[in-house]
């Protein structure tokens, strides 16, 4: 890695931009629309003040605890995110390596460029995240591979009925290399996906022609009776919903409108995730996705009542910028990041930092 040392998650960013094509660039970095919702997710974390405790005598206990039944080194962990490969050749075997090495758990997609059984292999904890398909047989074929690879929790993301206008991919054409394939799909699925077409995200219409568009509650409650597995429910800002997917049994929730990828006008994640987290009983965890910059962020979920985050981008740019050891730069520097706002705010542990008022700045 060239240049000055990174000192926040935001330097990476441009190593990643030196270092991928334009269009894979935009592929990783775009939004839906015109990107307002991609906006306002940064823009609602930094209006969110924290009031800082003083005199507590408080001594760090470290930035650990527990997710989904596992503990991890950070509330942190690394969102499910398509086609790795396309940023550098080891993709998720690198990032998972580098996940496990960081005590935190790594989520595969069901986009992924490595098939679950070779990421499981890496080693760590290991969360499945699952885009129903229009074969329910194969999506209970994906269910079972996942638990036979040992994954521990099963993430089923619910607000993609069909991918958002992502407009730099729609000017760029963007299709997937001959050398990065979807690999939980078959062959044909994944030419879709390569066929490159001037004003048509190939990506789009793959996930159009294989995801299912009309998913509903009975699809999760079926999910629920599929397995045994810890269910995490992604994509959800309404408290409504929140309260329906605990009902039928989901362990966690997910505070996501996708990192601003599907419908553009759509609330940032920050702002839903105090109503969610009083929407749902206190055995239903809550986590928060989209726009998670730095350890300052992660404080301020946690004040809002979340059990932790999701961190996406940040990691596809160090993974771009050194493979593993640039993903484990990333979660490093929010490691550290992470025990200067606890111990500066005064908290001891991230348990703590639930009790910490907020205030939100006026814009």
């Amino acid at each position: 890695m060239n240049g000055d040392e990174p000192l926040r998650l935001d330097d990476f960013a441009a190593l990643a931009r030196r270092s991928l094509p334009h269009e894979v660039w935009d592929f990783v970095e775009g939004g839906a629309g015109e990107e307002l919702t991609l906006a306002a997710n940064r823009a609602a974390l930094d209006r969110i003040g924290l009031v800082p405790r003083v005199l507590t005598g408080a001594k760090s206990d470290g930035t650990g605890t527990e997710l989904l039944g596992t503990w991890a080194a950070l509330p942190v962990a690394v969102a499910p995110m398509a086609y790795q490969r396309l940023v550098h050749p080891e993709g998720e075997l690198a990032t998972a390596r580098a996940a496990a090495t960081a005590g935190i758990p790594f989520t595969v997609s069901t986009l992924s460029s490595e098939p679950v059984e070779a990421v499981t292999a890496v080693g760590g904890t290991t969360w499945f995240q699952l885009y129903c398909r229009q074969d329910h047989a194969a999506t209970l074929q994906l269910v079972r591979r996942a638990e036979e690879a040992g994954c521990t929790a099963l993430m089923v993301t619910v607000d993609v009925p069909a991918m958002g206008r992502r407009l730099r991919d729609l000017r760029n054409g963007f299709a997937l290399p001959p050398e990065v394939r979807a690999a939980h799909f078959d062959p044909d699925d994944n030419q879709l996906a390569r066929d490159r077409r001037p004003g048509v995200s190939a990506v789009a219409r793959h996930t159009a022609a294989s995801f299912a568009r009309t998913l509903g509650w009975d699809d999760l409650e079926r999910l629920r009776d599929t397995t045994q597995l810890p269910l995490i429910v992604k994509g959800i800002l309404d408290p409504r919903d929140a309260s329906r997917a605990a009902s039928l049994g989901a362990d966690a929730i997910v505070v996501s409108n996708h990192g601003g990828r599907q419908l553009d006008g759509a609330p940032a994640s920050v702002d839903m995730l105090p109503a969610v987290r009083d929407a749902v009983p206190e055995r239903c965890r809550v986590l928060l996705d989209s726009g998670i910059r730095g350890g300052t962020d992660v404080l301020k979920a946690l004040a809002l009542g979340a059990s932790g985050v999701l961190l996406g981008r940040p990691v596809l740019w160090g993974l771009a910028a050194d493979g593993e050891k640039g993903v484990l730069r990333v979660l490093r520097l929010l490691a550290a990041e992470l025990r200067c706002a606890l111990e500066l705010s005064g908290c001891s542990s991230a348990v703590d930092a639930q009790e910490l008022l907020v205030r939100r700045r006026v814009r």
